[in-house]
């Protein structure tokens, strides 16, 4: 009963400290005095628990009584203290001895193969019992993070950089603080919600962060797991079923903790360059389970990004006679940036177990996470009464400073000196980047877009201008309405065009938003998009590859979209548009190239430098709607709004469209519908990552409809291609174009460097290698465009396929592939991408 009780305290005293709860408190050292940082402290028969902070300190809030206290660290000989708490404050220190792990002579077999491999069988073999024994669980946890700068180069240090890092006068100084308290859920496999009831952040994240429960929830009892961040590989846990492939076992020896026998077995890659860890791991025999572990990986032999080298280390205590969970968790992490020495380090304490938390049935709803609206405004008095791990001297006067400069930062008259700086123009950056104006007051903000963006070039309209501004209002309750009115001119076409679009984001949460557009524009005759602005105007201009065929079109357009259950997103638009063929009327150049001609803008003109009739003037009035499924999506619930995370799974969508007759003179009469299945990230393990989009489309009927209603294709003619799934490297924009049915497939894997980092020098540059291919495939007859009674005629195609091979680094990418119509090889050659599309 008592333990019961005791149970039902610590979980109130987690977010809510008694006034009957008296402070003790006490510092951990070793054999010569020395502070030993992040050792774990827990109480005896209960799931209560901290670590002590950098300088070895720790400190619990108790009600009066009696408890076994149980201090452990890896390389220290466990540590169990009896302590009364009276109605004052206590103080325990504490010294821990270094433990001699003792390697017992092993009885003669005549083999040489080391014990640890045998101990490891075992553990190996129970590894999902452990890993499924417990089916659901709920416990507080606290997450703290630092990150440091130890030194800096002189080179580089002068007091601008100094202030921006918040350095003191040797370049020394910690850049980053975070806390948080969670009560964290849990159920077999992978069902997880959080409920994060208070947060403290101070200064820049400069690495990468860690600052909440489900973060730090590491298994070793997983086959792999990817550590986010740090590398697009799964690091195979040395407690993996096919561990003995990648790691070689010794056994340091044995010790007996608190009536059990440890094993300390060293944990050896059997190769380099290869996502495997190093240290060393502790079992208990005859449970054969995870005691403890202590491994690392480094960028010199792991190939990861960012730090030099990734500690990581778990402690595990008995929540029951047969159930051991993690009671901390620990990431410590150190690099070189330019010459900046850092270090740092996430930690997650877990408390107050319960393993029948009975929880409701739609319990597991797909928000993963909720940050409480008042989470980031506890206060001083709060942290000082809630964090289970002390704050060093240091720390504590980092918060204090940092809390002083907020402060100062949020003053009106340092918020409007920063806002007149930001909305300062500045021709460098604006130039390129274009530039906006925000007022914080107001929530206006408006955008003007770049001049690569505003002036252009084609063959159709010549020089021409598009000034685009973008205005916002944002609302108190996330609610937005946007305006962005749009004037374009071609010089040599003398043509005007002018419209206005609208847009009310009615209800941010389920992405609820109506839009609206009118006026007339120049349009893409491949609505699926081909190349930008920028890009036609250079290949134009530079090689007279005048690859975008445009149109005239006067139109009307209103849109409603929004999430009608969580995972289910539905998107619905209703246009009317009168549709018009235009011409060349420019033939501009920087360089002649005398055996290359403009071409008509007709993508089916025979042959195709001269002009001819595509379609007749038409209306069109069209229904399109779109219901894409996302399984199990989740979404993190903050203050400020409702956020999706990166799906899991594939999604499904579901595409319609029609074309309306005889309603306000349409001329178009066709149903078109398509399903796509798709997934950008699939991890597949040690091996990397897949995404795939696969595509099926047929035209119902297709009475009348004109070029611009076909289905259009993610076609590229240029040197520079977009990556993004579901895009062709080499299809010609217009060539494929279909009113019938289709099929079309597209695949890539990469391999995250899992071969490139085998290789001397190539392996520095931490390159991801990649390959993919490509398909479509379209019903055998002739595509028709029609124009008037004459009818033009696209030749028969055979199936499309594309293969390619590649490597990235961060944006940028280099692809080398073959296109083939049917059997026939009608293009090879390098695509690349740099960030610009």
């Amino acid at each position: 009963m008592r333990a019961h009780l005791l149970f039902l305290f610590f979980i109130i005293l987690t977010f809510e400290v008694s006034a009957q709860t008296f402070r003790l408190s006490g510092k951990i050292t070793d054999e010569k005095n020395a502070p030993v940082p992040f050792a774990s402290i827990y109480i005896r028969n209960s799931t209560y628990g901290s670590i002590t902070n950098e300088d070895g300190e720790y400190e619990f809030k108790l009600p009066a009584g009696t408890y076994t206290l149980v201090y452990r660290c890896v390389g220290y000989l466990e540590h169990n203290e009896k302590v009364t708490i009276t109605s004052r404050v206590e103080e325990r220190n504490v010294t821990l001895y270094n433990e001699p792990f003792v390697l017992q002579a092993e009885p003669g077999t005549g083999k040489e193969t080391d014990p640890a491999v045998g101990i490891m069988e075992k553990v190996i073999a129970k590894r999902k019992y452990h890993k499924d024994q417990v089916d659901e669980y709920s416990c507080a946890v606290f997450v703290k993070g630092l990150q440091s700068i130890v030194s800096s180069p002189a080179s580089l240090m002068n007091r601008s950089v100094a202030n921006a890092l918040q350095l003191d006068a040797s370049g020394k100084g910690i850049i980053y603080q975070s806390e948080s308290i969670s009560k964290y859920n849990f159920k077999n496999p992978d069902r997880v919600r959080e409920v994060m009831i208070a947060s403290k952040t101070a200064g820049a994240n400069a690495a990468f962060s860690y600052n909440k429960a489900s973060d730090l929830q590491v298994s070793f009892y997983d086959n792999d797991f990817v550590i986010q961040g740090l590398s697009s590989r799964a690091f195979v846990s040395p407690f993996a079923d096919n561990a003995r492939h990648f790691y070689n076992y010794k056994l340091v020896g044995r010790s007996i903790k608190s009536g059990r026998q440890i094993d300390k077995i060293q944990v050896i890659p059997k190769r380099h360059n290869e996502a495997v860890y190093q240290g060393n791991i502790y079992v208990i025999e005859e449970d054969w389970r995870i005691y403890s572990v202590d491994l690392f990986v480094t960028k010199k032999d792991a190939n990861i990004n960012l730090v030099d080298t990734l500690d990581i280390s778990q402690q595990y205590i008995p929540i029951t006679d047969s159930v051991w969970l993690p009671t901390s968790t620990q990431f410590n992490f150190r690099g070189d940036v330019l010459g900046f020495k850092f270090k740092g380090y996430y930690l997650a304490v877990y408390n107050n177990y319960n393993l029948d938390p009975k929880f409701p049935k739609d319990f597991f709803n797909g928000e993963v996470m909720r940050i409480d609206t008042v989470a980031n405004s506890r206060n001083k008095r709060y942290w000082t009464d809630n964090r289970p791990v002390p704050l060093t001297d240091l720390e504590a006067r980092d918060y204090q400073k940092k809390d002083s400069l907020f402060a100062i930062q949020h003053t009106t008259a340092y918020l409007d000196s920063a806002e007149r700086q930001r909305n300062h123009f500045s021709a460098f950056t604006n130039l390129i980047f274009g530039y906006q104006y925000y007022d914080r007051k107001t929530r206006q903000s408006l955008y003007l877009y770049p001049p690569h963006e505003t002036i252009f070039y084609n063959t159709v309209e010549g020089w021409g201008i598009r000034l685009r501004p973008h205005y916002i209002k944002g609302f108190d309750n996330g609610q937005s309405f946007s305006v962005t009115p749009m004037l374009r001119y071609g010089f040599a076409a003398k043509l005007f065009s002018a419209n206005v679009g609208l847009t009310y984001n009615y209800d941010p949460s389920n992405r609820g938003a109506f839009s609206a557009r009118f006026g007339s524009d120049v349009l893409d005759l491949n609505n699926a998009g081909t190349r930008s602005l920028f890009f036609n105007t250079l290949s134009s201009l530079v090689s007279e590859r005048n690859f975008v065929k445009l149109y005239r079109s006067k139109f009307g357009v209103v849109a409603w979209q929004r999430e009608i259950q969580n995972g289910l997103f539905l998107e619905s638009q209703l246009s009317y548009a009168e549709r018009q063929q235009l011409y060349n009327t420019s033939f501009n150049h920087i360089f002649n190239n005398k055996e290359r001609e403009y071409t008509a803008n007709n993508p089916l003109a025979n042959p195709p430098t001269v002009e001819s009739p595509l379609f007749p003037t038409n209306q069109a009035l069209t229904f399109k709607a779109s219901l894409t499924y996302t399984f199990r999506q989740q979404y993190v619930v903050r203050p400020d709004g409702k956020f999706y995370e990166p799906a899991k799974y594939p999604k499904v969508r579901l595409n319609y469209r029609k074309g309306i007759n005889g309603v306000l003179g349409s001329d178009v009469n066709y149903d078109f519908l398509s399903l796509d299945i798709f997934d950008d990230h699939l991890q597949t393990g040690l091996l990397g990552f897949s995404a795939f989009k696969l595509t099926a489309g047929t035209f119902l009927n297709h009475r009348s409809l004109y070029f611009m209603d076909y289905n259009h294709f993610f076609g590229n003619q240029g040197t520079v291609f977009n990556p993004t799934i579901g895009n062709f490297h080499f299809l010609p924009f217009y060539t494929y174009s279909t009113d019938r049915s289709f099929v079309e497939a597209h695949y890539e894997h990469n391999f995250a460097g899992n071969f490139l980092s085998k290789i001397p020098y190539i392996r520095a540059l931490k390159l991801e290698e990649l390959v993919g291919v490509n398909y479509l495939a379209q019903a055998n007859h002739s595509n028709y465009s029609g124009v008037g009674n004459n009818q033009l005629i696209q030749s028969v195609k055979g199936n499309y396929t594309e293969a390619y091979i590649g490597v990235q680094r961060f944006v940028f990418r280099v692809d080398y592939g073959v296109a083939f119509d049917g059997s026939h090889k009608i293009m090879q050659g390098f695509r690349i991408f740099y960030g610009l599309r």
